[in-house]
């Protein structure tokens, strides 16, 4: 069993790197789906379900699309846009 995930946070990390590698290959239709169900799973799952999400696959998706130039408010589902926009107005002060 050597592909089995045990945490809730290395699945989010898992389903972020799927969702990046289909962004990368230009799987566009792939991508949205990725953040679809993402999006879904931050509305009704558990709060760990949406820590998760918002710790380790919204921050890991969004910062890797920075730095690749993309346009994230085009991808971005409304409730996973609004958590990247609360993450990059929180200030560390």
């Amino acid at each position: 069993m050597k592909n089995q995930v045990t945490t809730i946070y290395k699945q989010a990390e898992r389903f972020a790197e799927i969702t990046k590698s289909a962004i990368v290959s230009g799987n566009i239709v792939r991508a949205k789906k990725c953040l679809a169900l993402a999006e879904r799973l931050f509305a009704t799952g558990s709060y760990e379900t949406k820590n998760a999400i918002s710790n380790v696959y919204v921050f890991s998706v969004s910062t890797f699309m920075e730095l690749r130039h993309c346009n994230i408010s085009n991808l971005f589902p409304q409730s996973l846009k609004a958590e990247y926009l609360k993450q990059i107005n929180t200030s560390g002060v």
